[in-house]
C-alpha cells in the first residue's frame, strides 16, 4: 500500500477530502479504493450545483471488477466536477490523490474534523 496522505481526512467508504484555502474541499477517492476495484473504465460524477449531504452516494465509480458508491464525505454544494476525468477514467488508478472528482463548498466546515485522520484511515485498511 502507497503512503496515505498526511493532509488529507478520508471517510470509512474510502473518500478523501481536502480543505482548499479558499476554504472549498476537494473530494476523490482513495488509493485503497482504486487498489480494491481494479482497473476503473467508467465514472458517474455529481451535478453540478446539486446539495449533498454528508454520507450520501453522490456518483459511482465503475471498474472491470465492480461498481461502486462514491459517498458525500462532508455536506455542502457542488462548485466544480473534473470532467475531463470522465473522459479518461484510468488515471484514478495511476494517481488517486491528484485525479479529484468534485470540489464543493461545505455547508458545516466542521464535519471534516469528524473524518479520519491518516492513522486512522490506515487502521481500517
Amino acid at each position: 500500500m502507497s503512503t496515505i496522505p498526511a493532509d488529507l481526512r478520508y471517510a470509512s467508504t474510502h473518500e478523501w477530502a481536502r480543505l482548499e484555502t479558499d476554504g472549498t474541499v476537494t473530494v476523490g477517492i482513495t488509493d485503497h479504493a482504486q487498489e480494491a476495484l481494479g482497473d476503473i473504465v467508467f465514472l458517474e460524477l455529481p451535478v453540478l450545483d446539486s446539495s449533498l449531504t454528508a454520507g450520501q452516494p453522490v456518483g459511482v465509480v465503475e471498474s472491470v471488477k465492480a461498481a461502486s458508491d462514491i459517498h458525500a464525505p462532508i455536506s455542502g454544494t457542488v462548485i466544480a466536477v473534473n470532467d475531463a476525468l470522465t473522459e479518461v477514467p484510468e488515471g484514478v488508478n495511476t494517481h488517486p490523490y491528484q485525479s479529484w472528482f468534485y470540489r464543493l463548498q461545505p455547508s458545516n466546515p466542521e464535519q471534516l474534523q469528524v473524518l479520519l485522520d491518516a492513522d486512522g484511515y490506515q487502521a481500517i485498511c
